[in-house]
């Protein structure tokens, strides 16, 4: 492997290859930053409207969750960048006037955040169903509304049941940054195929590529685990090792 192919000058003047490598992982981190910030509120909204004895909203919860969660990412990357913008005129015209890596970023963080707010709500819903229903009832019973039932006694039951399960939904939404290529997001993917395009060095780039995403997975791992550790209720949740 040569290594000092990472030092030498992109041929456009701007800068080494690793300083490349590093603007497209600035990409990456900040796409999934705000992707995880959107999926996780709308996931928490549509996973607790899921749980209430509503049945329209109970039925639009289910609808949403089998419409992104069904849609493969790439299809739902295309649809957000190319097709809504056609449908909805006022769409348009915001993004007309858009810089297009600012129209591919915020596309990006768009469809990540629907995608996994999907997924997530899935599993807010079944923290909240997995609760002793006994729990909803004593809430009641000392006069607490709907909404303080939730907000004081479910949810945050629910949230560190479900930690392992958004632990791997973060790792998830991080890897899932790469399919914003597609729409040309100079997301760190996107680097790496440049940088072997432009050198012929493949090897190096997507090996770099690689442990980039390897260390970022596995800091965001730890990162949970310990949250995880922090918030485990004693005799309810063991905690991670």
């Amino acid at each position: 492997m040569n290594l000092s192919i990472f030092l030498e000058q992109v041929p456009d003047g701007d800068g080494p290859w690793w300083h490349m490598l590093a603007s497209g992982l600035g990409w990456t981190l900040s796409t999934a930053f705000f992707a995880w910030i959107m999926a996780f509120t709308l996931g928490s909204v549509i996973g607790v409207v899921r749980t209430t004895e509503h049945r329209m909203l109970v039925r639009f919860g289910n609808a949403y969750v089998e419409l992104f969660r069904n849609i493969p990412l790439i299809v739902q990357f295309f649809l957000w960048y190319f097709v809504v913008p056609g449908l909805i005129p006022a769409v348009k015209a915001w993004v007309i006037t858009l810089d297009p890596t600012i129209h591919q970023f915020v596309t990006s963080i768009v469809c990540l955040g629907f995608f996994t707010s999907s997924r997530i709500a899935e599993q807010v819903r079944s923290g909240i169903q997995s609760l002793p229903r006994g729990q909803r009832y004593a809430a009641y019973a000392l006069g607490m509304t709907q909404i303080q039932a939730y907000r004081y006694v479910l949810l945050p039951m629910a949230y560190r049941i479900i930690i392992p399960p958004l632990t791997s939904e973060v790792m998830n939404l991080i890897k899932n940054t790469a399919v914003a290529y597609s729409i040309g997001l100079v997301e760190l993917f996107f680097r790496t195929r440049e940088m072997g395009e432009m050198t012929f060095r493949y090897y190096e780039a997507f090996t770099a590529a690689t442990v980039i995403y390897v260390v970022i997975a596995m800091t965001a791992n730890r990162i949970m685990a310990l949250i995880e550790r922090r918030l485990a209720v004693p005799g309810y949740i063991v905690g991670g090792k």
